[in-house]
């Protein structure tokens, strides 16, 4: 089987300093003492042009433009949960994935939207992977699923984590200059499981940020 598409690959090596890749097998279950890592992580205030940016687009969540080419479709296929925080803070991990194609395709770092739903340790881990693809000279294209998806909610309720599965085996990088598409086979390297640590941003009604990432690649059990 060929490697998954070059940028995915380099962007994750890029990032691996930043990542906690986690151990399969393990027992998942939260104990009396079990608390979701980096809930304690404070966020950051969203840039001023991202505030600015409040109803300037038709394609927009909590105001901030996430639109991608069409070429670049992100799916979630995601459950809501009950829970009205847990179930917001999946929408803006969802938004957080989108910020950071959107920078991609926009070749910077400071969209608004990687500003909106991004702070502390996933600032950093966006920001690694948006300068990857733009050192490569790639862009994204093609389907990059999101499925099997859990939340777990902090004691104090202002974090939640947000577990789930990511299948790459449609997502290519495509060079910048020739529009060539890096194509490759199916294979275990495709799979991902993340844990986004998705923090409630006090004072904007309903927003909440990324403020860590962990990654297992080839992941079995999203296989």
């Amino acid at each position: 089987m060929k490697r998954r598409s070059l940028p995915v690959a380099a962007a994750l090596a890029a990032s691996a300093a930043l990542l906690l890749t986690a151990c399969g097998g393990g027992d998942d279950k939260s104990s009396d003492n079990d608390k979701i890592a980096g809930a304690d992580q404070g966020p950051e205030s969203p840039s001023k042009t991202a505030e600015a940016s409040k109803g300037s687009s038709s394609e927009e969540s909590d105001g901030v433009d996430v639109s991608l080419p069409s070429d670049v479709k992100l799916v979630f296929d995601w459950d809501k949960p009950k829970n009205a925080n847990e179930a917001a803070a999946m929408d803006d991990a969802a938004n957080f994935f989108r910020a950071i194609y959107r920078g991609v395709d926009k070749h910077t770092t400071k969209d608004p939207a990687v500003t909106a739903y991004a702070t502390g340790g996933g600032m950093k881990y966006a920001k690694t992977q948006i300068e990857a693809w733009i050192e490569g000279g790639w862009t994204a294209t093609g389907t990059l699923r999101h499925y099997d998806v859990s939340t777990r909610s902090s004691e104090n309720g202002t974090s939640v984590e947000v577990a789930f599965c990511a299948d790459a085996s449609k997502f290519y990088g495509k060079e910048v200059k020739t529009g060539k598409v890096l194509t490759t086979e199916p294979s275990a390297e495709d799979f991902d499981h993340y844990k986004i640590i998705m923090t409630k941003y006090p004072t904007a009604e309903g927003l909440w940020q990324a403020s860590k990432v962990f990654v297992e690649t080839k992941a079995a059990q999203c296989q």
